[in-house]
């Protein structure tokens, strides 16, 4: 029996990366898992490779960053599972610029997804834990969000720097309830969208450097965020709750 048995659980940005690899860790778990993506054509795959394991899944479109749509997206997983345990807020962009040459909608589209996305998902889902009087919510940030962010990430830093702040003031909100939250941040992980936004040569460069500022001498994969995750979502962590948790290899660089 795995310990997210019977659970339900909704990952954003669940397509890809950091969020399919916990979905798929949290189904091996015993969850039943919604993946929720604006992509649904990514989500509809990642669903199927859970079903053929022998696990429920189900994809929900939606656009986290557009209150209608999250609201659908959270109505329709009560419909198909009757409940919501866990919340893993998840989905994220990044649109890089040097500060002074930054886009207003670069800006926006950042904060949007990345920060009131976050807000709007655990609003509309605590809602429901807080009748049932338990939950689980545990928030994507960044080391970017903790003093690390590039010169071309201002957006993107100040994102996660929010989302910090948001599982504090969040934790304090829903603890009477009995509900956590908690926030990730991880350091550099490997992940698709690294690899196609440079070159082979740009690529390993930047491992490279990566490597070269943890402690453990190595960058991070998407299993050590899941296995992370995972543990949050379980009762193993019921005496966790407002934390920030790094997992970054021993970043050394910060600010």
């Amino acid at each position: 029996m795995g310990v997210l048995e019977d659970k339900v659980a909704i990952v954003t940005g669940s397509g890809q990366g950091i969020g399919k690899a916990i979905a798929l860790r949290f189904a091996r778990e015993g969850a039943r898992v919604a993946l929720c993506d604006i992509n649904v054509e990514k989500v509809e795959t990642v669903a199927r490779e859970i079903r053929a394991l022998g696990f429920a899944s189900a994809a929900v479109k939606v656009d986290v960053s557009v209150k209608r749509d999250v609201e659908d997206c959270v109505a329709k997983v009560i419909d198909d599972f009757g409940k919501i345990d866990i919340l893993v807020n998840n989905a994220g962009v990044m649109r890089r610029a040097p500060l002074l040459e930054m886009m207003e909608e670069d800006w926006d589209a950042v904060l949007d997804t990345c920060l009131k996305g976050v807000f709007l998902c655990t609003q509309a889902v605590a809602k429901h834990m807080v009748k049932q009087k338990s939950g689980r919510i545990i928030n994507m940030s960044s080391s970017a969000g903790r003093g690390t962010a590039e010169e071309s990430m201002a957006n993107y830093g100040a994102a996660k720097a929010g989302v910090i702040e948001l599982t504090k003031s969040t934790a304090r909100a829903l603890g009477r309830y009995g509900i956590s939250v908690t926030a990730i941040a991880p350091g550099t992980i490997v992940t698709e969208l690294e690899r196609t936004r440079m070159t082979p040569q740009e690529y390993e460069a930047f491992m490279e450097q990566r490597r070269n500022i943890t402690v453990l001498g190595r960058v991070g994969k998407v299993e050590d965020v899941a296995a992370l995750a995972t543990f949050l979502a379980s009762d193993e962590s019921s005496f966790i709750t407002g934390a920030v948790i790094p997992i970054d290899g021993g970043r050394f660089d910060k600010i």
